[in-house]
């Protein structure tokens, strides 16, 4: 009994839940409207048949005529039979349910980027300054990757690895929010510490490609290990690198001095070196003087760096019309039952 129920019954008494009805896809949705055009039909079925039906005037005594509550249930025949018509639009509508199933195969690529959170990244010749504008572009490019594995090394007078090579990209955004001035004690650029510790991270990673992205907006000031030594290092172990120079050259806005009026500082970028350590780990040297000119940077190593992963699709789609069906079928056989049954009168039919 309790296997008939779970197999049979069960599903049948399911169907008719509202969170049930919510569930489905429908196959033929416009097909449900028809429903509200049943009361209409029964409407116009009882004043064409009132138009038509023959009158006898009777007579009563006012308070011989008593009222019978039973009387009601003369329409019950016509409830079983609307419900019946309903289940069967709810059939030819036909419910499913689709199971999707996403088989990824390939391999992504594992990405470092190393951003600077030195003091010169106050400067605002990128808006609102140099290190928010390469935040931002940073969460769009991890936005757009898909499949990769990507960490974050952030660096000024020494460098460290704030987030390891990860496909929690949700993670990795609240990490690149979290970046700020002064969040490194010692000040200065160790571009060479940085790309040590960026190789150290990727040195063991088995992915067929491993990449760095270097954004910084000056020169190696700190460190002990010189930044060309450690791109040739980096390259030894399959890491490209790309170098990102951020900022222009030459006097630049730097907050405001006592009387609120623009105060300017001079900078300078050593292209030279960016060029070279791009170069020698088979990457690009890339200058972004402005926003747009770091977004479109962002945008042509997201191009270069693409991973060879497919997305195989299995939709498995199954249909319930059976229960609406079965409820159709099942009403219809019970309203020619009922009129046959003292439920009808029969002088209206």
């Amino acid at each position: 009994m309790n296997q008939l129920w779970q197999r049979f019954l069960a599903p049948v008494v399911d169907g008719l839940r509202y969170a049930t009805l919510t569930s489905y896809t429908w196959q033929q949705p416009r097909l449900l409207l028809l429903i509200f055009l049943i009361p209409v039909l029964f409407l116009g079925r009882w004043l064409l048949v009132h138009r038509r039906r023959p009158r006898l005037g009777v007579a009563f005594v006012a308070g011989e005529l008593r009222r019978d509550y039973s009387a009601a249930l003369r329409f019950v025949p016509d409830i079983v039979l609307g419900l019946s018509l309903a289940f069967g639009l709810v059939a030819l509508a036909r419910p499913q349910r689709t199971d999707e199933r996403v088989v990824q195969t390939g391999q992504g690529i594992d990405i470092l980027l190393l951003v600077d959170v030195s003091s010169s990244m106050e400067l605002q010749d990128l808006r609102p300054n140099r290190l928010e504008a390469a935040k931002r572009v940073a969460r769009e490019f991890v936005d757009g990757r898909s499949g990769d594995r990507i960490g974050l090394v952030v660096f000024a007078g020494d460098a460290y690895s704030l987030a390891p090579l990860t496909t929690d990209y949700e993670l990795l955004r609240e990490n690149l929010q979290s970046l700020k001035l002064g969040m490194i004690q010692n000040d200065g650029t160790a571009i060479g510490t940085a790309l040590g510790v960026a190789t150290n991270r990727l040195r063991d990673s088995r992915s067929r490609t491993k990449v760095c992205i270097l954004i910084s907006d000056g020169e190696n000031t700190a460190g002990s290990l010189d930044p060309l030594t450690a791109a040739q290092l980096a390259h030894a172990f399959g890491v490209k690198i790309y170098t990102i120079g951020l900022g222009q050259d030459g006097y630049v806005p730097y907050g405001k001095d006592e009387a609120g009026r623009p105060r300017y500082v001079e900078t300078r970028l050593d292209e030279t070196t960016m060029r070279q350590l791009a170069q020698a780990a088979e990457g690009q040297f890339f200058r972004a003087s402005d926003n747009n000119a770091l977004r479109n940077v962002f945008r042509r190593i997201d191009q270069y760096e693409k991973s060879e992963i497919k997305q195989t699709r299995y939709r498995n789609t199954k249909d319930y019309y059976r229960i609406y069906l079965f409820w159709c079928v099942g009403l219809w056989l019970l309203w020619l039952a009922l009129k046959n049954t003292f439920l009808t009168n029969s002088l209206e039919d």
